[in-house]
């Protein structure tokens, strides 16, 4: 894939399609200043600070921004709180809707027709072939994003990490534990030496 990439970026450079520059600006955009590690920062403060946890669930679209996260397609936010008795799963049944920028481009499952059918359908299985499965008691809501809205999970906290430090509680945090398609890291225990 990666040598399709680069084939395809060369022709159309070559061809004056596509300015390298301009390239690179859009690349280094969407490395470094939009993505999952952006929605990282945000749980990892929600998970410390439990006033802007709250004020993420009142009003994420002011709380994600205060984080200098906005932007097209960063509009309208809502944040859904995963609990030890709701697990929150997001979809858009229509199209592509995604907060891009707390979690970067989306990824090509999201935009497939199975996932966006399925999660309606069945989104225990749908999250059981992602590798997890929570008990039978723990309620599933789905989310449907839309051009007006769009949804970021707030996964809960592994156990443990109380005492981390929000850049090692971003960490742990993943694009699909803020989907609803996967949950956190749990972290590595430390090795003792002898």
């Amino acid at each position: 894939m990666d040598l399709r990439v680069r084939a395809l970026e060369s022709l159309l450079v070559e061809k004056g399609y596509v300015d390298p520059h301009a390239l690179d600006i859009l690349i280094e955009t969407y490395e470094h200043k939009v993505g999952p590690h952006n929605g990282a920062r945000v749980v990892a403060k929600a998970w410390r600070d439990p006033a802007y946890r709250q004020w993420l669930l009142d009003d994420a679209t002011a709380a994600i921004a205060s984080l200098g996260y906005t932007g097209r397609q960063g509009e309208h936010m809502v944040a859904l709180e995963n609990t030890p008795t709701v697990h929150n799963m997001v979809v858009c049944t229509l199209c592509s809707c995604y907060p891009w920028p707390v979690l970067g481009l989306p990824p090509v499952w999201y935009k497939s027709a199975p996932y966006r059918s399925r999660t309606v359908i069945d989104p225990r299985g749908v999250l059981k072939e992602f590798g997890y499965e929570l008990p039978a008691e723990v309620e599933f809501r789905v989310w449907d994003s839309t051009a007006e809205v769009r949804y970021l999970v707030l996964p809960m906290q592994p156990p443990g990490t109380e005492a981390f430090s929000e850049e090692a509680l971003a960490e742990l945090v993943t694009r699909d534990s803020m989907i609803g398609t996967g949950l956190p890291n749990t972290p590595k225990p430390k090795q003792e030496t002898p």
